[in-house]
C-alpha cells in the first residue's frame, strides 16, 4: 500500500497537518476536541456506516499523533484527557507504540479459504480429489468448502485449474513478522506487546488504517515555538519522500521554515558506525564470538532479544547512526533539542531506552514530517534552495536499503585488511530475519557478519515512509551517487566515533 493514495493516507496526513497547526498557532491542546469535526467534516460519512463513528475514529488517531494512549469505549473521557502530562518537551513515549483502534478493525476473516465465482464446475474435480478430509463438495454446480472439516493445507488451491480458490489471510497477521497479532472474542485483531518489536508493518498493511503509531508533532512544534534551538537530524531514506521537487537543498530551505535551527544528515552517523562496526568485527570474529550481527534495526534487535536471546550478545555493541549523529549535535551545541526525522517507528521506541533519551529527544517519521509542512504551507515546487547536505559518504547513504549495512562495513574491511575475506549474510523481513538467526544459531554462519532488517526492502520500506519501495530505493541509489565522498575513512568525524561511543 505505501506509495499509493488511498482514504487512509489523506486522512493520516490530515491528522498530521492539524495538529501540528494546532500547534503552531497558539498551543492550546484544548483545541483538539474539535479537530475530528475539522478532518471529518459535513453530515454524511465518506466510507463508515456512520460519521460518528469515522469522527470518534479521527479522534482516537488525534490522540495518538499527539503521544496518547487509545481510550476505553466504556467510559467517557475528552480527547485531550493525560495530555497536560504529554504536552511537554521531556516527555518520552509510553509503550505500547503501535496501537489497534477497537471500532476501526474490520474484523477481517483469518487464514481461509474459498472458492470464488471463477469454479468452472468441471469434470476433473481435482480440488476435491486432493483434499485429505473430504471438506470439498459441489454444491448447485460449484465447489464448496466445509470449513469445519478444512486443514488448511492449500492442497485444493493448488491444484485448480483456474485458480478459483483463494486463500485469504488477515493483512496485518500475514505482514507480521513476529505473529504478534491475534484476535480478541468480537473477531477484532489486537496485539501481544510481548511480540511485538514495533516495526509497524501492520500499520501500513491494515486496510481499514486500524492500526497506529504513536507521534509527537506536537511536542516538537512546541519545543521550537518556545525557542529551543532544535537540530533535525535526517534519515538518508529521505531522499524524495516529500515530492520530485524536493532536493537536498531544497529540504533544508523547507526544515528552516518549520523552524528547526539546523539539517544534518544521519548518514555522517552512519560513517561513524561502519567504522565502528569494522573494528568490532576484526577484534571480536572469531576470536571472542562466532559471528557479529549489526546493530542499526532497532526491530531487528528487539526481535534477536526476544526469541534469540542466547544470540544477542552477538550483536555488536556499536551505537547506531541516530544515536552517534545525535551525540555528536549534543556535543557541538550544548542544550539543544534533537529531533531524529525517519522511516521507521521502532525508532521511537530505540529513543526511549535510559542511555539514549538523553540523547535523542523526539523522533519523527517522513509522514509526520510531511503534515508540519502542510501546516507552514511549504511548496518544494516554488520555495529557493538553502544549504546543500554533503557531509555524508555514499556508504553512509546507503544504509537506508537492505545489504547497505553489511556491504558498507565488509568494503570497509577491504580497504583496510585487502588480504582478508569478509563472509556476510543478510536478511529483510522479520519472518527471514528469524530464519537467518535460526541458521546463525545452529552455527551455519559462523565467521559471518550478518544483516538484519526488518522491513522488506530496508529502512525505504520503513512504516513511516510516503514513497513506493522500489522508487524511493531508486533515489537513494542516486543520492549516493552524488556524495562528495566513498568511504567512512574519508569522512571530517571519522575519528568521532569512538569519542562518542
Amino acid at each position: 500500500m505505501r506509495g499509493i493514495p488511498s482514504l487512509i493516507t489523506d486522512i493520516r496526513k490530515k491528522v498530521f497537518t492539524e495538529v501540528a497547526r494546532m500547534a503552531y498557532t497558539d498551543g492550546d491542546y484544548t483545541k483538539a476536541e474539535d479537530l475530528p469535526y475539522v478532518i471529518v467534516p459535513g453530515d454524511q460519512p465518506l466510507h463508515r456506516e456512520s460519521i460518528f463513528l469515522e469522527r470518534a475514529i479521527a479522534g482516537e488517531r488525534v490522540r495518538l499523533a499527539m503521544g496518547l494512549s487509545v481510550r476505553s469505549v466504556q467510559t467517557r473521557s475528552l480527547i485531550t484527557e493525560g495530555m497536560d502530562h504529554a504536552a511537554i518537551a521531556q516527555q518520552y513515549y509510553e509503550p505500547p507504540l503501535i496501537n489497534i483502534i477497537p471500532y476501526a478493525c474490520h474484523a477481517c476473516p483469518t487464514n481461509q479459504y474459498r472458492v470464488t465465482e471463477s469454479c468452472q464446475n468441471c469434470l476433473a474435480a481435482s480440488c476435491q480429489k486432493v483434499c485429505p478430509r473430504d471438506a470439498v463438495s459441489f454444491v448447485n454446480g460449484k465447489s464448496r468448502i466445509d470449513t469445519g472439516k478444512c486443514i488448511k493445507c492449500g492442497k485444493c488451491a493448488a491444484a485448480c485449474s483456474y485458480h478459483a480458490i483463494i486463500h485469504i489471510e488477515r493483512p496485518c497477521q500475514a505482514a507480521c513478522g513476529m505473529d504478534a497479532i491475534g484476535m480478541d472474542e468480537n473477531g477484532k485483531a489486537v496485539i501481544n506487546q510481548d511480540k511485538c518489536v514495533s516495526c509497524g508493518q501492520c500499520l501500513v498493511s491494515c486496510p481499514f488504517g486500524a492500526i497506529v503509531d504513536k507521534g509527537q508533532i506536537y511536542q516538537v512544534v512546541r519545543s521550537i515555538v518556545e525557542g529551543n534551538q532544535v537540530i533535525a537530524i535526517v534519515a538518508p531514506a529521505f531522499i524524495g519522500q516529500f515530492g520530485k521537487y524536493s532536493t537536498p537543498e531544497k529540504f533544508t530551505a523547507a526544515m528552516k521554515r518549520l523552524g528547526f535551527d539546523r539539517v544534518v544528515e544521519v548518514a555522517v552517523g552512519a560513517d561513524m558506525c561502519t567504522i565502528e562496526e569494522a573494528k568490532d568485527f576484526l577484534e571480536k570474529v572469531p576470536a571472542q564470538q562466532n559471528f557479529m550481527a549489526t546493530s542499526c534495526c532497532p526491530a531487528w534487535h528487539s526481535m534477536v532479544h526476544k526469541l534469540f536471546p542466547a544470540q544477542s550478545k552477538n550483536i555488536s555493541m556499536t551505537l547506531t547512526p541516530m544515536v552517534f549523529t545525535a551525540r555528536l549535535m549534543k556535543k557541538q551545541f550544548p542544550g539543544c533539542k534533537v529531533v531524529f526525522v525517519g522511516p521507521c517507528a521502532a525508532k521511537k521506541l530505540e529513543a526511549i531506552r535510559e542511555n539514549i533519551r538523553s540523547d535523542v529527544d523526539f523522533v519523527l517519521t517522513f509522514e509526520e514530517l510531511q503534515g508540519m509542512f502542510e501546516a507552514k504551507e511549504v511548496d518544494f515546487a516554488t520555495i529557493e534552495a538553502g544549504e546543500p547536505m554533503n557531509e555524508g559518504t555514499a556508504a553512509g547513504r546507503g544504509f537506508a536499503v537492505s545489504g547497505g549495512v553489511a556491504g558498507a562495513v565488509e568494503k570497509l574491511i577491504h580497504e583496510t585488511n585487502p588480504d582478508l575475506e569478509v563472509k556476510t549474510a543478510r536478511a529483510e523481513g522479520l519472518r527471514e530475519c528469524r530464519k537467518l538467526m535460526t541458521m546463525a544459531k545452529a552455527g551455519k554462519y559462523n565467521g559471518y557478519l550478518l544483516e538484519g532488517m526488518a522491513c522488506p526492502g530496508g529502512c525505504v520500506a520503513g512504516a513511516g515512509t510516503i514513497l513506493p519501495v522500489d522508487l524511493a530505493a531508486k533515489v537513494v541509489g542516486r543520492y549516493q551517487s552524488e556524495a562528495k565522498s566513498a568511504s567512512p575513512l574519508e569522512s571530517p568525524y571519522r575519528d568521532e566515533g569512538e569519542k562518542l561511543d
